[in-house]
């Protein structure tokens, strides 16, 4: 039985608007990370997916639910003060938009070094400078770039720079949230890789958000499927694609383009009709390891 490193109940999310008005961003999702897997979690925009990530990481406290990172209650204030070096150390995030996440007016050098400073961690290679060239060099970066600023680097480049910052750090938990969305086709088959490395070689367990649903094949061990808010399906990855069972499912599936224009041309279309999701259904385990939304029959 796999180590669970990552256990999320219930989890549930409300942005308020304002006295009367509220989005219900993320509602009664429940999905468990185990130790060296890559769960990848797709959707279409909107549907909760960075929010969700953002509750792992104690951006955003939850409306209700429990997180269990190794045993530990995120959520909890005193648990999270007890354990507040080792949560976050171990556990690193990586944004969509590099140009953001990174500070304009650091060099490279001290942006990869700065998690080290801040939680005054001796570098294993000597000086922080040399373990960020170190953790450059890892990425596909050469020392050149150390004295560079971000306005300098081209949007791989500082993505790649955000991803050396996180592994700095050798996170046992390494959230991706749309990591590769902003990147040209060639340059996010190299991040890919490199996630899939940082897997194969560290052992890290990777939350991979995306919207690139072959990417997604490639890289996860499993897949969860979300939708308004709502998990609808949780399978491994080659059951997903192979038979998925909820409709909403059956549907973004059906939407991933094919390479030869004769098969696209004929292959057949899923409609998914949004009034007929039943957000109130019960995540049932359909076969073993696969979930599904079912509707609520009562």
């Amino acid at each position: 039985m796999p180590e669970t490193l990552l256990d999320v109940e219930h989890l549930s999310h409300v942005f308020r608007l304002s006295k009367h008005a509220h989005i219900r961003a993320v509602d009664d999702v429940s999905f468990q990370l185990h130790r060296g897997e890559i769960l990848g979690l797709v959707g279409e925009s909107g549907s909760g997916k960075s929010t969700v990530a953002r509750c792992l990481m104690n951006i955003y406290q939850p409306t209700a639910g429990v997180i269990r990172y190794q045993g530990v209650n995120i959520l909890d204030r005193r648990e999270f003060a007890r354990n507040r070096k080792m949560l976050e150390t171990r556990r690193q995030i990586i944004f969509q938009d590099s140009a953001s996440s990174l500070n304009q007016r650091m060099k490279v050098a001290d942006i990869i070094a700065e998690p080290m400073h801040i939680h005054h961690i001796k570098p294993p290679r000597g000086s922080l400078r040399e373990e960020a060239a170190y953790q450059l060099k890892y990425v596909g970066m050469d020392a050149s770039y150390l004295d560079q600023y971000p306005s300098e680097l081209s949007g791989g480049q500082r993505q790649r720079v955000a991803i050396a910052r996180a592994l700095s750090m050798e996170p046992e938990l390494l959230v991706a949230d749309e990591p590769i969305a902003s990147l040209d086709v060639s340059i996010q088959a190299q991040i890919v890789n490199l996630f899939k490395h940082c897997n194969q070689e560290h052992g890290f367990s990777i939350l991979f958000i995306a919207h690139d649903l072959a990417m997604v094949e490639f890289l996860c061990h499993r897949v969860g499927v979300m939708y308004r808010g709502r998990m609808v399906e949780l399978a491994p990855t080659a059951e997903l694609f192979g038979d998925p069972r909820h409709a909403y499912t059956k549907a973004l599936l059906s939407a991933i383009p094919y390479p030869d224009p004769v098969i696209q041309k004929n292959r057949p279309r899923v409609d998914f009709e949004e009034l007929e999701f039943d957000r109130e259904g019960a995540f049932t385990e359909v076969t073993p390891g696969h979930f599904v939304l079912q509707e609520d029959r009562r």
